[in-house]
């Protein structure tokens, strides 16, 4: 089984949808998705919510966690969320970034397509992983 942790600064956004898409599209039998953060936020960001509940995922008891060593440790790949310099890092642990606007102050249509977006990149890392 390989894990696949999606992180951002807050895990309030970009990386709970990554994750979501990647445990509902990824065999699990192969796979599965994590996100935690760097300094996660109080919730997952009602916008966020609210935009994947329109394409039936429920992210309602999701809460932000923080990335930890022990989180990490047995990973396959961190993918980032496009943080910049507040990006998590992880020594040893092979990392992706995925340059993503943060959907906290966007009005709702940006964030339907930032989830979109999110959407394209985790369909595109399960083909080229093979989790399919």
């Amino acid at each position: 089984m390989q894990t696949y942790i999606f992180a951002c600064v807050h895990n309030a956004g970009r990386s709970q949808m990554a994750a979501a898409f990647f445990n509902q599209l990824a065999d699990p039998q192969k796979a599965r998705a994590v996100s935690a953060g760097t300094e996660p936020g109080p919730r997952v960001h009602p916008v966020v919510l609210e935009v994947m509940q329109e394409v039936g995922l429920d992210l309602s008891a999701a809460q932000p966690q923080l990335l930890t060593e022990k989180l990490a440790r047995d990973a396959t790949m961190l993918v980032t969320m496009g943080c910049g310099e507040n990006c998590p890092y992880v020594p040893g642990l092979c990392c992706e970034d995925w340059p993503l606007p943060d959907p906290k102050s966007l009005p709702l249509e940006e964030v339907r397509k930032v989830r979109d977006e999110v959407k394209h990149h985790v369909v595109d890392l399960i083909r080229r992983e093979h989790l399919a």
